[in-house]
């Protein structure tokens, strides 16, 4: 199947929608205020701060990334949650988990998103890489996205050499020597063109650089004809850091062609840490990946943006932020209004893109339950400094990164006993917040819900069979 014939067996088409100019940018006197933003939003799957360049990290390549820190601005202190469908949740509801979170791949379908407030206020929205956020077919689209390429919706095929997709509704199977990151990219790709009378929202939750840890098309030992996914040798990692890049790379290449570089916010995380036990180096130092748990390498993630004319470019930016800051954000950027009736825990940074001082968040927050349920596995608050958990543990990262030795509560100085204070009201913020209806919701998958949507999808696959 070619490009082409791809585009066409999915039904695409349609024309851009337009949508009334909003001031983002100041405008003189007399002229028509410039058109809203388009925004993209890159989220990269299991990939840790430590692997970027532009970071400090020297294991991987990555020229596009850090030609985009250069010439935009870095974030030193972004963190996410530990596992992927948490993180995804927070992302794109501006909510912490405590207050919305059901079950690990899913996402309940009452919650509001940032495509839905985009799309109200006139954007053109899509979702193109990783799911995993319920099988439902119409979710996509109930979540408010115009458009979707994913990979683990309504099951669970191989994602990269001759994967499963599902899109616009539609299970397609590529058995040619396709690669599912470059399937997904080209629909990105297409979409923006198509989108470029604007605005739109492209987000983009990529499908590297998550195990197992295969060849690329760019390796030497790529072979079109594997089935399955297995796992391959540690330098693969390395490869499919750099053909993240290169994919990041052929998307900023589109805006440019088409002219839309200055009028475009780009965005781009990690939904987590590196891989567990995955090695990368940053100089001398060696930074073991840390998925799945507290400590900074299972949460610490880059966060680079570009906005030419926006972004203060060459900067690099101490202020926390967290996976919940990014709808307010984007929101802001595109003049659009959060309901305060969705009382989000976000704040925007826009401000700090702008080279203005904001308002930083003191600390961030987590609560983390892979599975639901009315307790977390664990809870923390944090600042730049210090972290303390629920259970009262206290570690000073600046000398104990690994959390190796919690601090004495007997024996803390005037600082960290002054933080300690802080960081128990922001934890004490979060006590007896877990709405019953998703504490209720616990177990591996939540069972009831799965059968529900197992239901619902088997009927949608026999309605297009």
């Amino acid at each position: 199947m070619n490009r082409r014939e791809f585009f066409r067996a999915v039904g695409l088409g349609g024309a851009a929608l337009v949508a009334p100019s909003i001031l983002v940018r100041g405008a003189p006197a007399g002229e028509a205020p410039p058109r809203k933003p388009n925004i993209v939003l890159i989220l990269a799957d299991d990939l840790g701060y430590e692997c970027i360049g532009a970071h400090g990290g020297t294991s991987y390549k990555t020229p596009v990334l850090d030609r985009l820190a250069a010439t935009g601005m870095r974030f030193d202190r972004c963190y996410a949650q530990p596992l992927c469908t948490p993180t995804r949740v927070q992302l794109m509801t501006g909510i912490y988990n405590v207050r919305n979170y059901t079950h690990f791949g899913h996402m309940d379908p009452g919650q509001t998103t940032f495509a839905h407030l985009l799309k109200k206020a006139g954007y053109a929205t899509c979702i193109a890489g990783k799911w995993q956020l319920g099988q439902a077919p119409d979710l996509p689209a109930r979540f408010g996205f115009d458009e979707y390429c994913l990979w683990q919706h309504t099951r669970r095929p191989p994602r990269y050499v001759n994967p499963g997709l599902e899109i616009m509704g539609k299970e397609m199977d590529f058995t040619h020597g396709e690669y599912g990151p470059d399937i997904v990219n080209a629909y990105a790709l297409d979409f923006v063109k198509r989108k470029k009378d604007g605005p739109f929202f492209l987000y983009y939750p990529m499908i590297l650089t998550h195990a197992p840890y295969m060849a690329t098309p760019d390796s030497a030992d790529w072979d079109p004809k594997l089935t399955g996914e297995k796992g391959g040798p540690a330098a693969h990692f390395a490869d499919m850091v750099a053909y993240m890049d290169k994919l990041i790379g052929r998307l900023t290449a589109q805006l440019d062609e088409l002219g839309l570089r200055q009028n475009t916010l780009i965005l781009f995380l990690g939904d987590n840490g590196t891989g567990a036990g995955t090695q990368s180096q940053m100089g001398d130092r060696t930074v073991v990946g840390g998925k799945g748990k507290g400590t900074d390498a299972g949460m610490h993630v880059p966060l680079i943006a570009n906005w030419p004319g926006v972004v203060q470019p060459g900067k690099a930016c101490g202020d926390l932020v967290d996976s919940t800051d990014f709808l307010p954000t984007i929101c802001q950027a595109a003049g659009v209004q959060v309901p305060g009736e969705l009382a989000i825990d976000g704040r925007s940074f826009l401000a700090q893109l702008q080279g203005q001082k904001g308002d930083p968040r003191p600390w961030i927050y987590c609560w983390f339950s892979r599975d639901g349920g009315p307790k977390a596995q664990f809870e923390l608050a944090a600042n730049e400094r210090y972290k303390l958990y629920a259970d009262g543990r206290m570690f000073d990262l600046t000398k104990d990164l690994l959390e190796k030795t919690p601090l004495a509560a007997g024996a803390l100085d005037a600082e960290a006993s002054a933080v300690r204070k802080v960081l128990q009201a922001a934890l004490d913020k979060y006590k007896g917040s877990r709405p019953p209806q998703f504490a209720g919701q616990s177990g591996p998958g939540g069972e009831g819900q799965r059968r529900q949507e197992e239901q619902v999808t088997r009927r949608h696959r026999a309605a297009i069979t």
